[in-house]
């Protein structure tokens, strides 16, 4: 089935999270969250943002929906090692059915899966003009192992739900966060794919940068059950992987640190790649104080911690309840209306 990166909604579909440690969910219309909720998840149903119980899932899901009466149409969110994100620069090809051909070519030189148990989704990000003056295309191409994502909605539909369309959930952080000031060493606060085999192989759609780029790329940690990272330009997400180390684990800062760097090395690896401007910490992990500033000091690079809804009006969120849960959920749910 033919994979297009835009899924329409009239704002009915929930933002659905499925963090290591918990669920979450968001309604979004006109600005503002119109339903939220969250519910920690049993120990031991997901590994690595992985699907390791699927009938506890389900399970969970199902008593998690009809506690919170959110709607049944969700757009899910994944992130986990199973997944790459790359940009491939080619010749400019306008031809859809040979510029198919030409990236699932290049696609399976640049993505270590191979292609025949992955799906595969590209969008168009831009163009650029070589030395030689010849036009030549920049394409985001993300890939997926097949059976991590039928596992994923295999459970969300044993809960009774019908998933409308897949997202990154790298792609929903950088939906949420893009538009946040650039980040300086302030503190936080204590309070402070060829086919996706979605519903109807949808992945939610992500917004394209303008044509004249801003000077440097953001780095966007997500610290949560599963901390996830994605470096953007703008508001696209060209780079994206899962972290592997915990945001309370011994050692964090330095660990975190070292694992962002690398992760900076390879997105700079990539064809006409922009310096990396600055951090922005979001997640649970992000009220830590102490992580924040180390993973700064490590860096020496301007660290900052996003507001967890960015611009969205948070007043839906019931008192005592931790926004930092719903940032990713928020932007599932906004690409789901996009």
């Amino acid at each position: 089935m033919a994979l297009s990166l835009r899924k329409n909604s009239d704002g009915g579909t929930v933002g659905l999270d499925i963090d290591g440690r918990f669920l979450a969910a968001v309604q979004v219309q006109a600005g503002r969250l119109t339903n939220v909720a969250s519910a920690e998840l049993p120990e031991g149903v997901l590994a690595d943002g992985e699907v390791v119980d699927r009938d506890a899932l389900s399970a969970a899901l199902k008593d998690f929906v009809a506690e919170a009466k959110l709607p049944r149409r969700v757009q899910l969110g994944v992130s986990n090692q199973q997944i790459v994100v790359r940009v491939l620069e080619l010749p400019r090809i306008d031809d859809p059915s040979e510029r198919d051909a030409a990236l699932r070519f290049s696609a399976a030189d640049a993505i270590a899966m191979p292609l025949d148990e992955a799906v595969l989704d590209h969008q168009i990000a831009g163009y650029v003009t070589n030395s030689d003056g010849a036009e030549r295309m920049q394409v985001v191409v993300v890939a997926a192992r097949r059976t991590m994502i039928e596992e994923y909605l295999a459970a969300v539909r044993d809960a009774g739900l019908k998933p409308e369309g897949i997202d990154l959930d790298a792609f929903a952080l950088v939906r949420m966060l893009a538009n946040e000031a650039p980040a300086t060493h302030e503190q936080p606060t204590a309070d402070g794919l060829d086919g996706f085999p979605a519903a109807d192989g949808q992945l939610a759609d992500q917004a394209l940068p303008p044509l004249d780029l801003p000077p440097s790329a953001r780095v966007f940690c997500h610290l949560g059950g599963v901390s996830n990272l994605a470096i953007a330009v703008g508001s696209s997400c060209l780079f994206s992987r899962t972290l592997s180390t915990p945001y309370g684990a011994a050692s964090a800062a330095g660990r975190l640190a070292d694992e962002i760097r690398l992760s900076i090395d390879s997105y700079m690896s990539q064809p006409n790649a922009l310096a990396v401007g600055d951090v922005l910490l979001s997640g649970e992990g992000s009220r830590d104080a102490t992580l924040v500033d180390g993973v700064g000091a490590q860096l020496g690079l301007p660290v900052g911690v996003a507001a967890p809804l960015g611009t969205l009006d948070a007043s839906g969120v019931p008192a005592g309840d931790d926004p930092h849960r719903y940032t990713v959920a928020a932007g599932l749910a906004i690409g789901a209306g996009a």
